[in-house]
C-alpha cells in the first residue's frame, strides 16, 4: 500500500508505559525528521506533552488527541497515518473500533495482542473489509510473538537451504528469560478468563490450536501442559505461560504462508528447566505455578512496569528444533537484549511499523501475523537496530 498521509506512524498509547517506551525509542533511533514522520497520540494532548518531554523526545514531535471511547477520534486519527502503532489493552476492551477505523481508512495496524480468541473474531469481522481496503492489521508484533513466529519461520528457511526441505516437525524451547510480563499481558489474561466464564465459545477457541485458521484444522498438537524429559535435548520441560498465544500465531503464519510448513505441520512450546533430578523438580514446581504468575495478586498493573535499570537486565533466548520427515534435524536460536516484555517489545513493534510502511508495499491488505507479512525483511531490521539474533546452531 501506498497512501500519501500526513504522517508514517502514529503511535496510540504513548502516555502508557508500553507506548512510552515505543515513543523513546523512535525519538532515539529516528527523531521526528523526513526519513520517518510519526507522532504521538492519547487521550489527553497535556499528558502527551509531559511524556514527550520527559523521554527527550523533539518540542516538534506532533501530539494527537484519541480515544478509544469516541469512534470518530479514532477514525480521524486514522486518516491522518500510514500506520497506527496501538498499546492500548487489553484489546479486547479498547481494540476493535480502532481495528474498524484503520480497515475502512485502509491504515495499517499493528499491537501487541496475546488475546487469541478476540483476535479470531477481528479476523472474522474485518479480515474482508481490510483487503478491500488495503490495510495490513498485524496483530502480536512483540515479545508475544514475534520471536516466536519469526523464530519458526527462520527455523523453516534454515531447513529449506541446508536439509532442502521443510521441516514437519517444530518445537520452541525457551533455554533463558530474565525479566517480567507487562502489566498489560496480565490484564489481558484477566480479561481473557473473564470473557471465558461468559462464554463457552470463546473457551472452545482458547483450547483450539488452529483458532485463528478459520477453515483449516491440521493434525493434533502436543498439549504442552505437563513436565515432560524432552529426548531431543535430554532436558526437562515445563509447560510455557505464552505457548497458547504463540503456538496460534504460528499456525496462522503457516496457512498465510500457503502451508508453506505442511499441512502436516505441528509445533509446540515448552520451557527448559535443566536435566536429571533437579530440572524434574523444577519442571513440576513451574507447572504448578501456572499462569498464576500473571495473575496473581502481585502482577503488574496497566501503565506499571520495571525500571529502566530492570528492562535493561533483562534477556530472552530460545531454542527452535525441527526435524524432517527422514529424522534430520536442523537448529536455530533467537535472542533479545532487553527484558521480554517492556524493553525488547517497544523495539520489535517500532521496528515491524516501520519495516510494514518502508519495505513492504506490495504486500496486500488483510489480517496478517509480522512473519507472514514481512518475513526476512523484518528479520533484517530486528538484527539490525532492536537488539535481537536470529543464529544457525549446530544440530
Amino acid at each position: 500500500m501506498d497512501r500519501q498521509a500526513e504522517f508514517d506512524i502514529i503511535v496510540y498509547g504513548a502516555s502508557g508505559f508500553t507506548g512510552r517506551l515505543v515513543a523513546e525509542y523512535l525519538a532515539k533511533a529516528y527523531g521526528v525528521g523526513k526519513d520517518l514522520k510519526w507522532a504521538m497520540a492519547g487521550r489527553s494532548l497535556d499528558k502527551l506533552a509531559a511524556v514527550r518531554d520527559e523521554i527527550g523526545a523533539p518540542k516538534e514531535t506532533p501530539l494527537v488527541e484519541a480515544d478509544a471511547d469516541d469512534p470518530a477520534s479514532l477514525k480521524a486519527m486514522a486518516a491522518r497515518t500510514k500506520a497506527v502503532i496501538t498499546t492500548v489493552g487489553p484489546y479486547q476492551l479498547y481494540g476493535e473500533a480502532l481495528v474498524a477505523a484503520c480497515a475502512e481508512a485502509g491504515t495499517d495496524y499493528l499491537d501487541l495482542c496475546g488475546e487469541p480468541a478476540w483476535m479470531r473474531k477481528m479476523i472474522d469481522a474485518y479480515d474482508a473489509k481490510a483487503k478491500a481496503s488495503g490495510a495490513r492489521i498485524v496483530f502480536s508484533c512483540g515479545f508475544d510473538s514475534i520471536p516466536f513466529e519469526l523464530g519458526v519461520f527462520f527455523l523453516e528457511e534454515t531447513a529449506k537451504k541446508t536439509l532442502g526441505t521443510t521441516v514437519p516437525r517444530a518445537k520452541g524451547r525457551v533455554r533463558k528469560m530474565q525479566g517480567g510480563f507487562s502489566g498489560g499481558t496480565a490484564a489481558s489474561l484477566k480479561a481473557t478468563m473473564a470473557a471465558a466464564a461468559k462464554d463457552p465459545g470463546v473457551v472452545a477457541l482458547l483450547m483450539n490450536p488452529f483458532a485463528l485458521t478459520p477453515g483449516f484444522e491440521g493434525p493434533a498438537q502436543p498439549p504442552g501442559m505437563a513436565p515432560e524429559l524432552d529426548p531431543d535435548l535430554g532436558m526437562w520441560t515445563a509447560p510455557f505461560v505464552m505457548a497458547p498465544i504463540n503456538t496460534r500465531n504460528v499456525h496462522r503464519s503457516n496457512a498465510l504462508l500457503g502451508h508453506a510448513y505442511g499441512t502436516d505441520f505441528v509445533y509446540d512450546e515448552m520451557m527448559i528447566t535443566g536435566p536429571g533430578e533437579q530440572g524434574e523438580a523444577m519442571a513440576k514446581a513451574v507447572a504448578q505455578m501456572g499462569s498464576q504468575a500473571l495473575g496473581g495478586e502481585n502482577a503488574p498493573k496497566p501503565g506499571e512496569g520495571p525500571s529502566k535499570e530492570e528492562r535493561e537486565a533483562g534477556f530472552y533466548d530460545v531454542l527452535f528444533v525441527g526435524t524432517a520427515k527422514d529424522g534430520r534435524q536442523v537448529r536455530v536460536a533467537v535472542s533479545g537484549d532487553k527484558d521480554p516484555g517492556y524493553g525488547s517489545t517497544s523495539k520489535m513493534i517500532a521496528e515491524a511499523a516501520i519495516c510494514l510502511v518502508k519495505d513492504t508495499a506490495e504486500v496486500p491488505g488483510g489480517i496478517w501475523t509480522p512473519g507472514a507479512a514481512m518475513g526476512n525483511r523484518l528479520i533484517k531490521r530486528l538484527t539490525e537496530n532492536a537488539g535481537l539474533k536470529f543464529e544457525v546452531e549446530a544440530a
